[in-house]
């Protein structure tokens, strides 16, 4: 048996009401996905655990099973790792994303979704001006990069820029969650406020603006870390072999650390412009060889982020039209090596918020020759009457590979969070 992860990034939603009441999964037309609903079981999976922020890294890591509080060492050693630089065990990470800034408040989280070139010029340019044998700057893609700061100390309170739209930035500059911690947050906080100066006017920006474009305007750096510490998914699930294939570098780094290839597909964005077919045939690629695929689409979470529901609905349209179907066209063919298909988003993120939100998420498993359960259609409401009920983190790979490497900790997240639904104290 081979297994198969489709994620869709930030799909579920809560109903809208210009999508006459529903959510952009229950309004888009999906019925590849209905058919593997129909076809499988569903279920809701519990995503972030206690004590966490509903992000894409927290989300991811608990999904594929990773017990989080243990291997968690921020969003910037995970992206290093798909970037290929090294972590070294004196250097702290960061994401450091190009944000626009407008009368004293954040804007945006990703400076318009500035391209990659304008970007690479950008964070040279930055890193020329402000860096230091401290301090440096690696390029990413788009509004993406990474900040790695010598003997940083990583115990500080970051806002994650998509979180807080429409906040004066000065609110949520870093702050020291120690005194230890004090240096480290006066110079990334020194840092934000130089790049402004810098950037402002640098001629890049000067062209985006004559273009009715959103400038990049700011740095933000974000959730610290080192160096983590991950078993392998080969080794924890007995897969052979694995491959995930992505645009954005956050889940690349997951991939290198959970020991699955990572397959770069020429044009993909992370935006509704993606290369959709060139994923889907990556991913049908990909299962001719390995045990194990996990294929991310990032679009439906951006189209959350910038608060567009109608383009949210499209972003699902197109996973369905664009990769759900024609993989399952060509899978459900391979008869003497069957595929079990599983499809879910990491978080909800919603329009109305614009930045995610820690609710289970709808999942479906398609397991050839399993009985299915009585969910007919794949949506947040339609997955709750599934016969998975809800899971919890490790629980989810559990079920896909029919496995038994639940970690302690998710036992008891479990205990917990169901002590709190029923009225009962807990504490993480």
């Amino acid at each position: 048996m081979k297994y198969l992860i489709i994620l869709g990034d930030g799909m579920a939603d809560e109903p809208i009401a210009s999508l006459g009441g529903k959510t952009p999964l229950q309004a888009a037309s999906t019925p590849t996905m209905d058919l593997l609903a129909s076809k499988g079981r569903c279920g809701l999976l519990h995503t972030v655990p206690d004590g966490y922020e509903p992000g894409s890294e927290i989300a991811h890591l608990s999904l594929l099973g990773y017990d989080v509080p243990k291997v968690f060492e921020g969003r910037g050693s995970l992206e290093a790792a798909s970037m290929g630089i090294p972590i070294l065990k004196n250097e702290m990470a960061m994401r450091c994303n190009l944000i626009c800034i407008e009368d004293g408040k954040i804007k945006n989280h990703s400076a318009g979704h500035i391209s990659d070139g304008e970007a690479k010029e950008l964070i040279a340019y930055l890193n020329k001006e402000l860096g230091s044998d401290k301090v440096t700057f690696y390029p990413g893609v788009s509004y993406r990069h990474l900040l790695i700061v010598k003997g940083g100390n990583k115990s500080l309170s970051c806002t994650p820029p998509h979180n807080v739209p429409g906040t004066p930035w000065k609110d949520v500059l870093v702050k020291p969650e120690t005194a230890e911690a004090q240096e480290t947050a006066d110079l990334l906080n020194d840092l934000i406020i130089r790049s402004q100066e810098l950037l402002e006017n640098h001629p890049i920006n000067v062209k985006r603006a004559a273009e009715g474009k959103d400038k990049a305007n700011s740095i933000w750096p974000w959730s610290a870390g080192y160096r983590p510490q991950m078993e392998t998914l080969l080794e924890t699930y007995d897969f052979r072999n694995g491959a995930v294939i992505s645009a954005v570098d956050l889940i690349k780094g997951i991939g290198a650390y959970a020991g699955l290839r990572i397959i770069n597909v020429e044009g993909a964005t992370g935006l509704s412009d993606t290369n959709y077919e060139g994923k889907a045939q990556a991913t049908i690629e990909a299962l001719r060889e390995n045990d194990f695929v996990f294929l991310h689409i990032e679009a439906s979470d951006e189209a959350g982020h910038d608060g567009n529901a109608e383009l949210k609905k499209k972003t699902i349209e197109y996973l369905e039209e664009r990769a759900v179907k024609p993989i399952y066209e060509e899978v459900s063919k391979w008869k003497d090596d069957p595929v079990t298909i599983a499809i879910l988003p990491d978080h909800p993120t919603f329009c109305r918020t614009r930045t995610h939100s820690n609710q289970a998420v709808p999942f479906l498993i398609y397991r050839p020759g399993e009985k299915a359960d009585d969910v007919k259609k794949y949506d947040e409401e339609s997955c709750k009457s599934g016969s998975y009920g809800e899971l919890y983190g490790a629980e989810f790979m559990n079920e896909l590979t029919q496995t038994s490497a639940i970690k302690v900790s998710y036992r008891r997240w479990k205990s917990q969070m169901k002590k709190k639904l029923s009225g009962g104290s807990s504490h993480s």
